[in-house]
């Protein structure tokens, strides 16, 4: 049920900065405004594996399966650390041209989308935080559980393209000089690595 408090626990939530809140800013730093678009569109295709999942009564099995919620995870940890190194090594990622630094959409939205569907932490959200807003009296569990996913997902989709404008903004500030750039480098890898290693050790 759409209530104030779904709509400012879905803030919180979404305003918290996570992987996908760094990809977004990384790729709007690197690539520029319309590659930060393609990076919050795929964040938030990458919600929807986890959303069917919740609406099949996956994520139960997900949640009760430690097997299951390992394979996931590690193979999001992997990920992670996978782009931390890819960003260490790519020293002109940041270097700032004429024209941002070229990317394909796919590429970046894929990116994206991938960062979320390999995040089991996520199935288990929507498990525990959305149906504490089903309402008995109304319609159809699933009917409510997907208007409430597409709202949370408009919302993430709202606030990562903002991150990524306000970075892009930022950029021609930010990026000015070589030691900038090497640590805005170095800082979005140690930020994929540090979430790579709190996801590693994640409980159910």
């Amino acid at each position: 049920m759409m209530t104030l408090d779904f709509f400012i626990t879905s803030l919180i939530v979404v305003l918290i900065p996570g992987t996908g809140v760094v990809y977004t800013l990384s790729t709007a730093l690197a690539a520029g405004k319309r590659a930060s678009v393609y990076a919050a569109l795929g964040c938030t295709t990458g919600i929807v594996p986890h959303l069917l999942a919740s609406v099949l009564g996956l994520s139960a099995l997900l949640h009760a399966s430690a097997l299951a919620f390992q394979g996931l995870k590690f193979a999001g940890v992997a990920y992670l650390l996978y782009l931390a190194y890819a960003t260490w090594r790519d020293r002109a990622a940041f270097a700032l041209g004429d024209t941002p630094q070229a990317s394909s959409a796919w590429n970046i939205a894929l990116k994206a989308c991938l960062l979320n569907v390999l995040n089991p932490k996520l199935t288990i959200f929507f498990l525990a935080f959305l149906p504490q807003f089903i309402s008995p009296s109304g319609p159809a569990p699933a009917v409510q559980m997907l208007s409430l996913s597409a709202v949370f997902m408009a919302m993430t989709f709202a606030v990562f393209l903002l991150y990524g404008l306000l970075a892009h903004s930022l950029r021609r500030h930010v990026i000015e000089s070589q030691r900038v750039q090497d640590w805005l480098r170095r800082g979005f890898a140690a930020s994929f690595a540090a979430l790579g290693v709190n996801l590693a050790f994640a409980q159910r």
